[in-house]
């Protein structure tokens, strides 16, 4: 693990533990504590993943066949693939039941959710048809 990813990981950790006990002590509300949580943890993971990464040879050798493997890179796709699609379906199916349920607020928010996958979607689709 570079220098670097360790400092950023570390900052994680430390803005996590900040953000977490400025909520404990009501100077900030619970979003930030949750914020502060998911940042602790993701800077702990960070740091034990590095520190398995410098010192197993095994998780090393593990690590760099998921990265280079072409069967993990279709996996990978094929997975954020079905994910974009659920994604959509549930937005969608969301937008009428909010629709139905008079919660104009939610209908729009997951309304708009599709609308924006759609776009990134078509418009992905047309740079990379021109680049492939």
């Amino acid at each position: 693990m570079k220098k670097k990813e360790i400092i950023i990981a570390v900052t994680w950790l430390v803005l996590g533990i900040v953000l977490t006990v400025l909520s404990v002590f009501e100077a900030l509300d619970e979003f930030w504590s949750g914020m502060g949580s998911a940042l602790l943890v993701i800077g702990a993971v960070r740091l034990i993943r590095g520190y398995r990464l410098r010192n197993s040879d095994v998780y090393r050798e593990k690590r760099a066949v998921m990265e280079t493997d072409e069967r993990y890179h279709f996996i990978r796709n094929k997975a954020w693939a079905w994910a974009g699609f659920l994604f959509i379906i549930i937005s969608a199916l969301a937008t009428v039941v909010f629709r139905l349920l008079n919660q104009e607020l939610l209908c729009i928010a997951s309304g708009g959710a599709v609308c924006l996958m759609l776009i990134l979607f078509w418009g992905s689709f047309f740079i990379l048809k021109k680049k492939y």
